[in-house]
């Protein structure tokens, strides 16, 4: 259980509160913020790869894997959600729209996964891709606060902001591209299983 991988993984699930708690405490911790996020994106990556190099891949891995990328990216988006008073009028409906998407397919997702029990959906590649984009997003609009509290001139940080954003509202087209494949492969077996 005590894996490297495994650590990896837990401490990015113990990462999304900090993040979250840290973000709320403005722009003197922005910094913070997106130093304790970009750590816990690259074990995103650091610990599967680990897992599968040291043949170290195990039940606790795959099941808290998911976990920890949905507790990083939906407690900082429900906190961005509460709008950058920087942005202009209407700004924060630039996050809070594609973040409730992004909210609403995840939840959806685990409640039919949940629902389907012992059938299991393999992660497909656009899943992947939607994901990397979700924390890519994140990390942008963490970061660009960050540049300022660091000093970059304000047009980095309006760049970087833009940038964010983009890829914000791609990952949530990826999102729902993903779930409904999700929900077209699990259909054929909606209404089998018995209730419980």
């Amino acid at each position: 259980m005590w894996t490297i991988p495994n650590m990896l993984t837990i401490a990015r699930v113990l990462a999304a509160p900090v993040v979250a708690l840290m973000l709320l405490a403005g722009d003197d911790a922005a910094f913070w913020a997106f130093f304790v996020f970009a750590l816990g994106a690259l074990t995103d990556f650091l610990d599967g790869w680990l897992a599968r190099r040291w043949g170290q891949v195990s039940a606790l891995g795959a099941m808290l894997d998911p976990i920890a990328d949905k507790a990083m990216v939906i407690l900082a988006l429900a906190v961005l959600m509460a709008g950058d008073q920087r942005m202009p009028v209407g700004g924060a409906m630039l996050i809070a729209l594609p973040a409730v998407v992004i909210i609403m397919r995840e939840v959806l997702v685990s409640g039919l996964r949940e629902y389907l029990g012992a059938i299991k959906l393999s992660v497909t590649p656009v899943a992947k891709w939607k994901t990397t984009l979700q924390l890519f997003a994140v990390g942008a609009l963490i970061g660009a606060p960050a540049l300022r509290v660091l000093g970059a001139g304000p047009g980095l940080a309006d760049t970087v902001l833009s940038l964010g954003l983009a890829l914000l509202w791609v990952a949530a087209g990826l999102t729902v591209w993903s779930g409904i494949d999700y929900f077209l492969k699990a259909w054929p077996h909606l209404g089998t299983r018995e209730e419980r």
